[in-house]
């Protein structure tokens, strides 16, 4: 899945048993292997080992390294240099916090990689322009858990409302794609479906999920439902016919290009409809 486009970040321990079997199996869009906060100082060494093994039997997951003020980072940066597009397919950065923490990873990896930043302290928020404009960067993220421990904001969704709203203006603002959420800790599918609906609603696009289950709801709540689908369809059905009425008709034509883009990509079905989606996708 083009990075853009990506839904479900599926995050998973370098040091979790059976790695290599976990990855191939996923549905994730995207699966990411730990070498950060997921996994103990005394496992990375073996979290890396594991990553390289995963590589030799032909997998290419992501890979999130430590901060880039980090004695992890240079471990992490020093495995993946020379041979960064053979052993991973994109690196998720944590704790950034400001421009100069992607240009010196996208230095060290020879602009190798595509980069996400991962936001997750107020510092990082208050600088996601500058950041999310830095040379490389093809997405933001948002770690909840950590710029909760950071600023003492609750796990509420109005608490967390400016920064997830700040990801989402600032990513638009450089160009990128929408940014992707935190994850949902608790197990209760219900709690998920919603957080994922939220996140939706301000203009994320992605989201983080700790466990295999959580990819299949995230997926649904981050993709357009034939319902929409059929909607956008009409809409671009009626404008072949009528052409533009005037400038208010340009946000909805918009918003039903954005959704018939994105039901090609995770191959949607409209409802009750007859029009094939690829005619209007551009």
């Amino acid at each position: 899945m083009p990075v853009g486009l990506a839904r479900s970040w599926l995050l998973v321990p370098g040091s979790a048993p059976d790695l290599a079997d976990r990855i191939a199996a996923s549905a994730a869009d995207v699966v990411i292997v730990d070498l950060e906060d997921g996994v103990a100082g005394a496992d990375k060494g073996r979290a890396r080992r594991a990553l390289v093994a995963a590589a030799e039997s032909g997998l290419r997951p992501w890979v999130r390294i430590g901060d880039a003020a980090s004695d992890e980072w240079r471990t992490d940066v020093a495995l993946i240099r020379g041979r960064g597009s053979e052993l991973v397919a994109g690196i998720m950065l944590a704790k950034v916090e400001a421009p100069d923490h992607v240009r010196r990873t996208v230095d060290a990896l020879d602009g190798e990689l595509a980069i996400v930043a991962l936001v997750e302290s107020a510092r990082g928020v208050e600088a996601a322009l500058d950041i999310a404009e830095a040379p490389g960067v093809s997405r933001l993220a948002f770690g909840s858990g950590d710029f909760r421990r950071d600023t003492g904001a609750a796990d509420d969704p109005l608490a967390l409302l400016y920064a997830r709203s700040r990801l989402v203006s600032t990513s638009r603002a450089a160009g990128l794609p929408g940014p992707i959420d935190g994850p949902t800790v608790p197990r209760d599918v219900s709690v998920l479906e919603g957080a994922s609906q939220h996140a939706a609603s301000l203009g994320m696009t992605g989201r983080l999920c700790l466990r295999e289950e959580q990819v299949a709801a995230v997926n649904t709540a981050l993709s357009p439902s034939g319902d929409e689908l059929a909607w956008a369809l009409d809409v671009l059905e009626t404008l072949e016919r009528h052409g533009i009425r005037d400038g208010s008709d340009l946000p909805r034509i918009a918003r039903a290009r954005a959704i018939c883009s994105a039901a090609e990509a995770f191959s949607i079905e409209a409802d009750a409809a007859t029009v094939h989606v690829s005619d209007y996708a551009n």
